[in-house]
């Protein structure tokens, strides 16, 4: 979702895949107006629809929610169908719970970390020229949007490859896909998209439920 979404890029480390597609600006252009762009956003409240498919198991699922997001490195993902789930960050420690199981797992944030899931890139730990060799896709998502390829120079990075699809206009982060290692393909779709709203710190504390079994365990969120 992030997350990409601070001093001079070094736009001159990109390289290309996929030619440039016909009225686009130049690769190197576009990196850069999306990281000015982003570098102008603080926070950032959306629904979302969220599409997973294949992985070991070759599951397919779609579910939805809401997501909200505060730099550096808050965020709230809050699925409302299917299976609910909650996932809930302060920046230093990251829940993730699930009521049903009467679960939740508790994992550190390192304040060093780079954009290793596709939630960090939103949450602001990720600077595309710095963090990701990028491409344009073949195809954008919709004629109104412009659409490329990351991928991530970190060894410990959770996906293969990042995809981003920005608004024309805007610049704003509609959509966001990922491979992971074992296949598996997410994707998110932003609707709603509110930017800068300045959300109270006070959404992004969790509270552990009484009886729930605690887990200590790695990043989660794909």
């Amino acid at each position: 979702m992030a997350c990409a979404l601070a001093g001079t890029v070094l736009i001159a480390t990109l390289s290309s895949v996929a030619a440039q597609p016909p009225k686009a600006p130049t690769l190197d252009q576009l990196v850069r107006d999306i990281q000015a762009k982003y570098d102008t956003v603080r926070d950032f409240s959306a629904d979302f629809e969220h599409r997973y498919t294949g992985g070991v198991l070759s599951v397919s699922l779609v579910e939805h929610g809401t997501v909200l997001i505060k730099k550096p490195g808050k965020m709230r993902w809050s699925y409302t169908t299917a299976e609910e789930k909650l996932y809930v960050s302060n920046g230093e420690m990251f829940y993730s719970y699930f009521p049903l199981d009467r679960q939740v797992i508790v994992t550190q944030v390192h304040q060093d970390q780079q954009a290793s899931t596709a939630a960090l890139f939103l949450a602001g730990q990720g600077r595309l020229s710095e963090d990701f060799d990028a491409s344009y896709e073949d195809a954008p998502a919709s004629p109104d949007s412009w659409t490329i390829r990351l991928t991530p120079r970190v060894s410990d990075a959770d996906y293969e490859w990042l995809v981003v699809t920005v608004n024309r206009p805007s610049l704003s982060i509609t959509r966001l896909s990922t491979l992971d290692f074992q296949g598996g393909q997410s994707t998110y779709i932003f609707t709603g998209l509110e930017e800068n709203q300045d959300p109270p710190d006070s959404e992004f504390e969790f509270t552990i439920p009484d009886n729930t079994d605690v887990v200590s365990d790695d990043p989660f969120l794909r």
